[in-house]
């Protein structure tokens, strides 16, 4: 017999010619393990560092996504990740992915402010701790110094100095920023100046965090070591100072935000859990005010932990940790008066010295034009020009003009991700073109565009149709 096959194969049973040859398997592994087999094996183009997050769509291979291995390895300049897309196009199911495969990692995932809400399957799934905030169920006290204070106690003198003052910072800070909210207009110096001698005197006076309603208690008292440390002579001087902090304080107390933010905090961050959610979806329906003070007040919460425990870390008593951070719904709590997104700046400008990667998620760079001034609007388009990695989802071309002028995009990388905004035809049972598809965009380089495809439990934990699916069974009584 030939010892060269014919090109059809050979003739006899089993044998003959063959209609097709398929592909052969590719396998993934390292250069340790595959080195054997060389040279049948093929470099990849894009980083497999970090967490598989799909395929690339032109080129098969695995693509791995992960903000802080790719700030340590240079591949990017800071942790900080911008994902813009349509709604219901697989924002969320990427960013579970990336939550998932973190805590995998030994990070902690910490999803500050969920209004829908779309990550407490997930979380629970992972063992981690969801707090609900509403009228009637968790309850924050947005002066509570948290994890902290507990910190505080653990700290050596110098360094628990420094925290008392960071602490006070953030309790000034914060609520400047929601009397800002409530107000609709920015609170005076004075006022001010007013606000932190308040605070200062009750930190000294009670052996508890303070709240707000012990804030308004001595600014209607008026005491006069408090009239004394900011320097205001008279009485009648010091009403007409504290004559509009009031009932600007009263409606935090007794407004549409009574029960939510007038009292202690009803459920601690648990430091030990693999992931936190704190669930603000109960309030999410009603208004902009009172979901941006939940917000803003639930950023400043989750970030007092990151903040202590590297405080703790620093002082040699507690392991170095590493955070996800996923701030969903961006706009809605920027959007209710001028200068709070100052707040939300400078609670995630020093991310990279925490070990934090911060994933900030929105439909549409329109949301952040929504913001009351120009100022603003500058200050909120600096958050995606500082984002060294930015993920497009699907995108109208117009949209995808204004992203150009921050993120650089090629035409045929702008036709690719306005082409999985909308499908050629409206037929039930057509999958949507832009579901599940990426384009990652780091500098100016080239970006890659990826699939990703859910596996087993993520079907299920990653789905947040499932309600309108229910709606449709129950209504017309069969699947759809």
């Amino acid at each position: 017999m030939n010892a060269i096959p014919p090109m059809w194969g050979w003739r006899g049973a089993t044998g003959g010619r063959a209609g097709h040859v398929a592909a052969g398997v590719e396998y993934q592994g390292t250069s340790v393990q595959l080195c054997g087999l060389f040279p049948f094996v093929a470099g990849s183009g894009s980083p497999t560092l970090g967490i598989p997050v799909g395929r690339h769509m032109l080129f098969g291979e695995p693509v791995c996504l992960d903000p802080l291995l790719w700030a340590d390895a240079g591949l990017v300049t800071n942790p900080g990740m911008f994902v813009l897309g349509q709604p219901g196009v697989g924002k969320s199911a990427l960013v579970k992915r990336l939550l998932t495969g973190s805590v995998a990692f030994g990070r902690t995932a910490l999803i500050v402010g969920d209004t829908k809400p779309d990550y407490t399957r997930i979380v629970e799934h992972l063992g981690g701790q969801v707090i609900r905030v509403g009228r009637g169920l968790d309850r924050i006290n947005p002066l509570d110094s948290g994890p902290l204070g507990t910190a505080l106690r653990r700290l050596p003198a110098a360094a628990a100095d420094q925290l008392r003052l960071e602490i006070r910072g953030r309790r000034l800070a914060l609520l400047l920023a929601l009397c800002t909210l409530v107000r609709g207009t920015r609170i005076h110096n004075a006022e001010e100046v007013l606000l932190g001698r308040v605070i200062d005197l009750l930190s000294d006076r009670l052996p508890r965090d303070p709240t707000i309603p012990d804030v308004l208690a001595l600014l209607e008292e008026g005491p006069d070591e408090l009239r004394s440390a900011a320097r205001i002579g008279g009485e009648a001087d010091y009403r007409a100072r504290a004559a509009d902090l009031v009932p600007t304080l009263a409606l935090l107390c007794d407004g549409t935000l009574r029960g939510v933010f007038d009292g202690p905090t009803t459920t601690p961050i648990d430091l030990d859990a693999p992931a936190v959610s704190v669930d603000i979806s109960r309030i999410a329906l009603a208004g902009d005010q009172l979901v941006a003070a939940a917000m803003l007040s639930v950023w400043s919460f989750g970030f007092a932990t990151v903040d202590a425990t590297a405080a703790l870390a620093d002082a040699g008593l507690a392991p170095r940790r590493q955070w996800l951070a996923v701030m969903d719904e961006l706009w809605r709590a920027l959007r209710g008066a001028p200068g709070l997104v100052d707040h939300a700046d400078a609670l995630t400008r020093l991310n990279r010295q925490r070990g934090v990667a911060s994933l900030m998620i929105t439909h549409s760079l329109d949301d952040l034009e929504a913001l009351p001034t120009q100022e603003d609007r500058a200050k909120a388009r600096g958050f995606v020009e500082r984002s060294a990695i930015v993920v497009l989802a699907a995108l109208s071309a117009r949209e995808l003009e204004r992203v150009s002028l921050i993120t650089r995009l090629s035409a045929p990388e702008r036709e690719l991700v306005a082409s999985w905004a909308s499908p050629d035809v409206l037929r039930p049972g057509i999958r949507h073109p832009g579901r599940g598809r990426y384009l990652i965009k780091t500098g100016e380089g080239p970006g890659l565009p990826v699939t990703l495809t859910l596996v087993d439990e993520e079907l299920r934990l990653y789905d947040t149709d499932a309600a309108i699916r229910q709606i449709t069974r129950s209504s017309f009584g069969r699947d759809t």
